[in-house]
Order: structure tokens, then C-alpha cells, then sequence
């Protein structure tokens, strides 16, 4: 009988295993069948938790650390990577304004921001990386992503004139967007999103009510940040 090959390509296994850990455990148990397989493991990621390590499992590279503003703005340290070619930084959304540095009942986005991950893009421009890949899966936010860009210098006002502060509920109050403070670094930033879906940002499909139930909001809420 000829040699069989196997490529296993898991993504994670949502609050269980990682996608490495499942591409393990699967390769272990072809073996135990059929000890004189070939194993090709390809760990893959949807955008979310585990993309740094999916990438640098393929390209190799280092792991960072930067302490940000949390998505309920305490401190949190995020984890991000610097690939090989020491060009292209690699980013998770969820490692600095994600679900899983919230406790359930504290889950609120109308209070969440994304701040931190604009903090974390400000990081990588310190460290004139000239790329970022940036997964954006797995956010506690609904926030448009304001609170990354007030990060990065863009100033959100109201009709007084007065900076609106950061959280889904204070884009209610938005009358007018200032890109003249924006950090002049991004201009030479090549970004590529990784993302496994493509909703729209608003009405029956979009961000808000697709996606803030499993942020923490209700239907009432939901409608709220989709207003």
C-alpha cells in the first residue's frame, strides 16, 4: 500500500484548543493508525485569536509585548509579532480590545473601545515596520473603530466642538471628524486586514446586529450602535 499524506490546516477550537494544539492532537491520532503517514501541518487562523502564531509558525520571526488601554481602558498587555523579514508586523485586534480580557458580565459595547489597537498600530510605526497585517476577529467593541483612529491623532466632535469620548455610545453624539492630526507615519504603511467575512458596516446585516449580541448587547442596544 502506498505512503498516504496528510496536510491538516485546523483553525482553533474556540476556548479549547488552539490551532496548533488541534493540528497536534489530529496528527497524533492519524499516527496511532497509520504510523508511516506523512504529516504536513499547516495551523491556520480566521483573522482572530491565533493568527501571530499561525504566521510565524510558517515564516518565522519574534514575539512582542506593549502594554495598551483595554477595552474598558485599563491596562492590558498585548501580545503582537515582527516577522522575519523584520518588515512586517503582525497585529491581533483581540490581544488589545478583545472578548477575552472581558469577563462575561462585564461585556458592554456600548463602553468598549478600540483604542488600544490603535496604540498597538502606533507600536509598530515606532518600529518603522513598513507592513502590518492586522486580524481584526474576536473584538469586545462596536465602536466603528473610532477609538483606534482618536489613537492615531483623529479628532471625533460634537455640535459644541467638544471632543466625544471613546465607547459606541458617544458616536451618537458625533457632528464632525478631524483628519488633520492623523499620524503622518501611516502614509507609508502598507495594511492588510485579515478578516473571514465581509457584512457591511450597517442596516439588518451589518456589524451592529450581527455581531454586538456576542459583545454583550441586547436588541435594544444593538439597534442603538447600528443608529
Amino acid at each position: 500500500m502506498a505512503e498516504l499524506k496528510f496536510m491538516i490546516a485546523p483553525d482553533k477550537f474556540k476556548n479549547s484548543m488552539t490551532a496548533s494544539e488541534a493540528s497536534e492532537h489530529i496528527a497524533r491520532g492519524i499516527l496511532s493508525v497509520l504510523p508511516g503517514a506523512e504529516i504536513l501541518q499547516f495551523p491556520l487562523s480566521d483573522g482572530g485569536e491565533g493568527l501571530i502564531d499561525a504566521l510565524l509558525s510558517r515564516s518565522g520571526g519574534r514575539i512582542m509585548k506593549t502594554v495598551v488601554t483595554g477595552p474598558l481602558n485599563s491596562p492590558v498587555e498585548s501580545r503582537w509579532a515582527i516577522l522575519d523579514d523584520g518588515a512586517t508586523a503582525v497585529v491581533e485586534m483581540s490581544s488589545a480590545s478583545g472578548l477575552t480580557l472581558l469577563a462575561e458580565e462585564k461585556r458592554n459595547p456600548l463602553e468598549t473601545t478600540t483604542f488600544g489597537t490603535g496604540e498597538l498600530i502606533k507600536t509598530v510605526l515606532a518600529q518603522h515596520c513598513t507592513r502590518l497585517i492586522i486580524g481584526i476577529g474576536g473584538s469586545a467593541t462596536n465602536d466603528a473603530g473610532a477609538g483606534m483612529a482618536q489613537a492615531l491623532g483623529i479628532g471625533f466632535y460634537d455640535r459644541n466642538g467638544e471632543e466625544i469620548g471613546r465607547g459606541g455610545k458617544e458616536l451618537l453624539k458625533l457632528e464632525k471628524i478631524d483628519l488633520s492630526g492623523i499620524d503622518q507615519r501611516l502614509a507609508h504603511l502598507h495594511t492588510i486586514v485579515a478578516v473571514d467575512v465581509d457584512n457591511p458596516l450597517t442596516g439588518s446585516h451589518g456589524a451592529s446586529l450581527v455581531y454586538g449580541p456576542q459583545k454583550g448587547a441586547s436588541p435594544n442596544t444593538a439597534a442603538l450602535l447600528d443608529r
